[in-house]
């Protein structure tokens, strides 16, 4: 599930159509228990195998099995490359906004437990969210 959950997030935050076919290769999927749902997995994901000429243009990383996708063509790489050195630079804001009010000893000891939990909360996923998106531009070719 967790690889299809990141492969299907990935091609949307690539502006692919859902249905749309995209060339794929599995690297390391003969080493897992995934191994004998390839086909159902390229079938649900909408990935073609890779012809003569593959290149890829993107991967990431998923139950120990990277997705090597050429979304050449499908996707503008600079723009895309833009696009997540935007996102990235919001979460590092937010990141640094959130660690900020919990490094002020006044803002941990008078604010609400609720309101410090919320905000540690929001430190998490802006963590989370700038190291998605650092690995995603690693892999972002071109």
């Amino acid at each position: 599930m967790r690889l299809v959950t990141e492969v299907r997030r990935f091609r949307s935050d690539q502006g692919l159509r859902p249905g749309q076919r995209v060339a794929a290769r599995l690297v390391g999927i003969e080493a897992t228990s995934l191994a004998g749902h390839e086909e159902r997995i390229r079938s649900l994901l909408r990935l073609t195998p890779p012809a003569d000429g593959f290149a890829a243009s993107a991967s990431l990383a998923a139950e120990d099995i990277t997705v090597e996708l050429d979304v050449t063509g499908t996707v503008d790489v600079a723009a895309e490359r833009r696009r997540l050195e935007k996102d990235l630079a919001a979460a590092r804001s937010e990141a640094e906004q959130a660690e900020r009010k919990l490094d002020n000893a006044d803002f941990t000891a008078k604010a609400p437990a609720a309101v410090v939990d919320k905000t540690r909360a929001r430190l998490a996923v802006a963590r989370s969210d700038v190291a998605r998106l650092e690995q995603r531009l690693a892999a972002l070719v071109g």
